[in-house]
């Protein structure tokens, strides 16, 4: 690969995870409510999702997913379902959130599979990265050289993510005086999740 075009895959890769959407929204949600710190664990979360598809669309997994309709349909409503679930637990913890509780290393975990299964369970996240890596190809190009572009790819994005969640956790200290706001951002990420779900079915 001639340097020229993995320095445009690396900033088309940065544009697209810069640019406002379902994984960014949510993960600027989290981190001013619960934290920098659990907003880098969901982004890991995230972003391992990533690789599983880069992975898949090395593998030729992909490839056989898009042919079958019903299996990303399947996919597809499994994967509402799942973030229609996480949306009726943010509602219902949004009465209870409080902004001034720390990270709980208890919920790390937690936060981890979160941010895997989101991308997992989304046959968008997998589409994409079947139409966009073949794109910077070479003409000699190997499964080699779809997982490299996958691994950076998935780097830039753990360190932007990170980056928004260190901002949002700073930003963080300056409004937890305010309790109240702790049901706002719950509702907020309802809403947020409710949003990605509707998204991922109407699609």
């Amino acid at each position: 690969m001639e340097l020229s075009t993995f320095l445009y895959f690396l900033l088309t890769s940065m544009l697209l995870t810069i640019a406002p959407g379902p994984d960014i929204l949510y993960l600027l949600t989290k981190s001013l409510s619960e934290g920098a710190k659990s907003g880098i664990i969901l982004a890991c979360g995230l972003v391992s999702g990533i690789v599983f598809h880069t992975t898949l669309v090395m593998i030729g997994v992909a490839a056989l997913i898009q042919s079958s309709p019903a299996a990303l349909t399947i996919l597809k409503y499994v994967g509402a379902t799942y973030l229609i679930s996480l949306a009726i637990g943010a509602f219902k913890s949004s009465e209870t959130l409080q902004l001034g509780r720390a990270d709980s290393s208890k919920n790390f975990s937690a936060l981890y599979r979160r941010g895997l299964m989101m991308n997992v369970l989304n046959p968008k996240v997998l589409l994409f990265f079947l139409a966009f890596l073949p794109q910077f190809l070479s003409n000699d190009s190997s499964s080699l050289q779809i997982l490299f572009l996958g691994a950076v790819f998935a780097l830039q994005a753990l360190i932007i993510f990170s980056i928004v969640s260190f901002c949002a956790g700073r930003l963080r200290k300056f409004i937890i005086k305010n309790k109240n706001l702790g049901k706002f951002f719950g509702r907020i990420e309802g809403s947020v999740l409710t949003l990605i779900a509707l998204a991922l079915i109407i699609s």
